[in-house]
């Protein structure tokens, strides 16, 4: 067998439709376009036209800013954190990073790093290092005998 003896299978090669190429090919005469109107004339674009009304994409209100390369952190709850430590999960006497987290099931990814936030109360003794945390939250872990180490965020995303 040669390269110039290679074709497809039959059937799998569709030819293309030629409109306008007489009435007896089934497209012709008006080249499937049906009859009168604007979009059966050339040169038509249309799309949100709406006779000289407004367009609706053009009425409705433009929301917000989004910021093109805004960090994105995964948020710990000290009462998730004080969870974990009762399940057995989190070691108090190891240091917690992201990588614990998320080996022990706390957070899903790190994104841009993790974040302590507030909301419920901790009892455990941990010693954090996150990207950054609320002072309520901060608080409340050297108030239970812990400390939380603040590393310089990242600026761009880990692979996943």
């Amino acid at each position: 067998m040669h390269l110039n003896e290679l074709s497809d299978n039959n059937g799998a090669i569709k030819p293309r439709t030629r409109i306008g190429r007489g009435i007896g090919s089934g497209k012709g005469k008006t080249g499937g376009r049906g009859f009168n109107g604007q979009k059966s004339r050339s040169g038509v674009s249309i799309k949100g036209f709406e006779g000289g009304q407004m367009p609706l994409h053009m009425r409705l209100p433009k929301r917000g800013f989004n910021k093109p390369n805004r960090l994105v952190f995964a948020e710990v709850t000290l009462a998730r954190l004080q969870a974990a430590v009762n399940a057995g999960k989190l070691d108090v006497g190891n240091p917690v990073d992201a990588d614990t987290l998320i080996a022990a099931g706390v957070i899903r990814r790190a994104r841009h790093g993790v974040r302590v936030i507030g909301g419920g109360a901790l009892i455990a003794k941990l010693d954090l290092t996150v990207s950054g945390g609320s002072k309520s939250a901060i608080q409340a872990v050297e108030k239970a005998g812990g400390k939380v180490t603040v590393t310089a965020r990242t600026t761009e995303a880990k692979s996943e």
